[in-house]
């Protein structure tokens, strides 16, 4: 049976796989699902139209699902996606969605989401980022794979932060940042390119090197963005074996928006 304390509250229509645990003084609302092998800790909130993967460690504290902080909203049916194996720790805050986007807010696999964290409606997170304490994720914030988030850390709505990228400690991000990059600051400034983390990632010598080779053209070489952009595309003729990762960085900046544009 499901290791529900006695204390919670499970509304009908809600369903939670027979091996979920929840507790004491949880509310889990009639629209939530809960598959497989997830723990939910003691005074949680899980409402509105929730979906949450298998494996995921929920600690105490949590609110997940609540309506958007939108003034905009009018009670459409929206909702939170919650992938598998993320870690959520406490006093975290995830809304759902919003009418005006996708209706949906995601958050992937294998995520590392510490306390305090924000993630506001229509924020799509993918897989193995890690997010430090007081992070606050804007309205409609994307953020690639294995992005990692310094904490205090506030994200601008309708920002991307590319695959592999890193934020430091206490910034401001209010333009896109380009994949493998790392960043910080308030005014937010590219200080590099994100080695160590690649590094972990096994990428080897020929791949960091091109990785370098873009950070350069993009900041080093007092280059206009589209003159750039035609420098990285030709990175591949010599070095093939990173052409996945140039059309990960020609991709990014095709898509980012022009409203916010990339951090320079």
């Amino acid at each position: 049976m499901t290791a529900i304390h006695a204390t919670a509250i499970v509304e009908p229509g809600a369903e939670l796989d027979e091996s979920v645990s929840v507790g004491a003084y949880t509310l889990i609302g009639p629209h939530v699902k809960v598959a497989a092998g997830t723990r939910i800790g003691a005074h949680c909130v899980i409402e509105g139209h929730t979906q949450i993967g298998r494996e995921n460690r929920i600690f105490q504290f949590n609110s997940l699902g609540a309506i958007p902080q939108d003034k905009k909203y009018q009670g459409e049916p929206c909702g939170l996606l919650i992938g598998d194996r993320n870690t959520i720790r406490e006093f975290c805050t995830f809304n759902i969605g919003s009418p005006g986007d996708l209706g949906v807010t995601k958050i992937g696999d294998d995520n590392w989401i510490m306390a305090y964290t924000h993630v506001a409606h229509d924020c799509q997170i993918e897989n193995h980022t890690t997010l430090a304490n007081n992070t606050t994720l804007g309205g409609h914030v994307h953020l690639g794979e294995w992005v990692t988030i310094g904490g205090l850390t506030g994200i601008h709505q309708f920002v991307k932060v590319g695959a592999h990228a890193m934020v430091g400690f206490a910034s401001a991000v209010a333009q896109d940042v380009p994949p493998f990059m790392l960043v910080d600051g308030n005014p937010l400034a590219v200080r590099g390119v994100n080695s160590i983390g690649l590094r972990r990632r096994d990428f080897n010598a020929a791949r960091v090197s091109v990785v370098k080779a873009m950070h350069k053209a993009l900041y080093r070489e007092d280059l206009t963005l589209q003159l750039a952009r035609q420098r990285i595309a030709d990175l591949p003729n010599k070095h093939p074996e990173s052409l996945s990762d140039v059309q990960m960085m020609l991709s990014f900046l095709e898509q980012s928006s022009p409203q916010r544009g990339i951090v320079r």
